[in-house]
């Protein structure tokens, strides 16, 4: 017996590819900057995210080397994923 839903970014690797695919729909502003907000919103209103999902996913993608994340935490840029990484 289930008491509880399958979270769909319990798992941070999945979560970081959701939020790299994110950011490739999103046009950067200045030299390649996008807003924090701009992943956060669609993440946790639209597809129903959670604050720890998405901070352990930006983790991941950042490890990974998918996102950078500026020191200040207000913007990232999108690195040079592979053509797998978007599908």
């Amino acid at each position: 017996m289930k008491h509880t839903a399958e979270r769909p970014f319990a798992k941070p690797d999945v979560t970081a590819r959701k939020l790299v695919a994110l950011a490739a729909s999103i046009p950067p502003v200045q030299d390649g900057r996008i807003h924090i907000e701009k992943l956060n919103a669609p993440f946790l209103y639209t597809l129903k995210g959670s604050g720890p999902e998405f901070g352990a996913g930006l983790a991941c993608a950042v490890e990974q080397g998918w996102l950078e994340l500026h020191e200040s935490g207000t913007y990232v840029r999108l690195l040079t994923p592979g053509e797998d990484l978007l599908k």
